[in-house]
């Protein structure tokens, strides 16, 4: 499931209130370096909507890919156009490349959408499995690279999948790459990182909601 997909789910606490995804909240970032690439896009003659749902659809086929390997499904590939599950596949043949030099053994699950009570927000994981025998997080990203947000992303994470009393020995981010100009990247963050990440999303969260007209004690 790509990050674009993940943000279009709605994500319920447990009195049917609606609260956002964490794709959403980090949504408030600035990314001055997209609006450079849809420009650069559009003196190309390239429509970058189009260009965005293509990719989207890359990303979200390489991610089942992976993860129907993993839980021992079929991908179903009748939604997609050749170039997109070439595309996809590049993507999956980097991570099962990667996968060579490390031991996995209990998938606990996969694409699970998981609500926090305590701090009101949704997420969902791509993979949560028993890694080189610790208990991880591994966050897959089919792009130009791994930014700071990502990081944000996967430290909040794990608090959503601690706050469901599972344990998280370790976190990782995969970029996966789909085309020739894209290259495999792998990060663990640190704990400070990871630390700063879940604070850097706490203060985003806050900001969410006020600009919906919450008040702190009203989440």
């Amino acid at each position: 499931m790509s990050d674009k997909n993940k943000a279009h789910i709605r994500y319920r606490k447990a009195d049917n209130t609606i609260v956002p995804g964490v794709t959403t909240v980090l949504g408030l970032l600035n990314k001055p370096a997209l609006v450079k690439w849809a420009n650069n896009l559009g003196l190309q003659g390239i429509d970058s909507t189009k260009y965005v749902d293509d990719k989207a659809a890359i990303g979200t086929l390489a991610h089942a890919m992976v993860t129907d390997r993993l839980t021992g499904m079929e991908t179903d590939l009748s939604d997609y156009s050749q170039n997109q599950i070439d595309s996809a596949t590049n993507s999956a043949l980097s991570f099962w490349e990667w996968e060579k030099s490390h031991k996995i053994g209990a998938v606990h699950f996969c694409e699970r959408p998981l609500v926090s009570e305590e701090y009101g927000f949704g997420g969902t994981l791509d993979i949560y499995a028993e890694v080189d025998g610790e208990d991880e997080i591994i966050d897959l990203k089919t792009g130009k690279g791994i930014f700071d947000e990502h990081i944000y992303q996967v430290s909040t994470l794990k608090i959503l999948l601690q706050e469901h009393g599972h344990n998280v020995s370790r976190v990782r981010v995969l970029n996966i790459p789909r085309t020739e100009d894209e290259s495999f990247a792998e990060k663990v963050p640190t704990e400070k990182e990871m630390i700063l990440g879940w604070l850097i999303f706490k203060n985003l969260l806050d900001v969410y909601n006020l600009k919906k007209g919450k008040l702190p004690w009203e989440h």
